[in-house]
């Protein structure tokens, strides 16, 4: 056994990680709140016990702002592509090279440009919405999330706004004022 071998693997994650909520001044229940995970489980993030998903770290970056050099940093201290770069990977021992391979083969696959969805669901916070957009798999199973999209409460009412309009106009095709004129 390595003596040089840690138990918090994702360490140096964690503490970049902390650092940002830090940085925001923001507590363990507002971010874990924001991105909709439990607070232990940050904290084990944080800690550096646990990775977290792609899905969780995508929220985070978010939710924090970060920037696509550092964004790319996070993405590979979690061990993960980064999603804006083609580089190789050769920091990585070859069977998590083939690991990150076979990810980014089954992400490209199952990343269809449009999804339709039959069922929405909204949760929101004094940090934003988030919207889960699911659809039916048969009468027998429940709902699969297809789709998560978060954003701030400003960017939520811009978006009601547009999607009032875009409906009004679909609903009232010639007509591009709301209010009668005259006779």
């Amino acid at each position: 056994m390595n003596g040089k071998k840690t138990s918090l693997p994702y360490e140096p994650l964690g503490s970049k990680l902390r650092q940002l909520r830090e940085q925001h001044r923001e507590s363990v229940a507002e971010v874990s709140g924001a991105v909709e995970i439990d607070e232990t489980h940050l904290v084990s993030i944080e800690s550096g016990k646990d990775r977290p998903s792609e899905d969780i770290l995508l929220l985070l970056i978010s939710h924090f702002g970060v920037g696509e050099d550092h964004a790319e940093e996070l993405w590979e201290l979690a061990g993960y592509v980064p999603q804006s770069s083609d580089t190789d990977s050769r920091d990585h021992k070859h069977e998590d090279h083939d690991d990150v391979k076979r990810t980014a083969a089954m992400m490209i696959m199952l990343d269809p440009r449009i999804m339709y969805s039959d069922s929405v669901e909204v949760v929101s916070n004094k940090q934003g919405v988030v919207l889960n957009f699911s659809q039916t798999a048969g009468a027998d199973s429940p709902p699969l999330t297809i789709s998560r999209v978060g954003m701030s409460l400003e960017q939520a009412k811009a978006v009601m706004g547009i999607l009032h309009q875009v409906l009004y106009s679909q609903d009232n095709p010639g007509n591009s004022r709301r209010l009668g004129g005259g006779n």
